[in-house]
């Protein structure tokens, strides 16, 4: 009998993966990196988005929608 392996989440993304999660650009990833409303974590010289972090900016938008509305 054989197990499959099950795929560990990922646990941190490179900036063009949380563009693609996020379905926007890769400048706009880093747009929103400079300006501090993306934040990130730096390992080294690569900076990389956690998961968590992706849901913080999401949840920003949705504040920033909902003020406007």
């Amino acid at each position: 009998m054989t197990t499959a392996a099950v795929p560990a989440e990922q646990l941190l993304y490179w900036p063009e993966e949380a563009a693609k999660a996020l379905r926007i650009g890769r400048s706009m990833v880093y747009e929103e990196i400079r300006l501090g409303r993306l934040q990130t974590v730096r390992i080294g010289r690569r900076r990389l988005v956690p998961p968590e972090y992706i849901e913080r900016y999401v949840e920003l938008l949705k504040r920033e929608a909902e003020a406007t509305a």
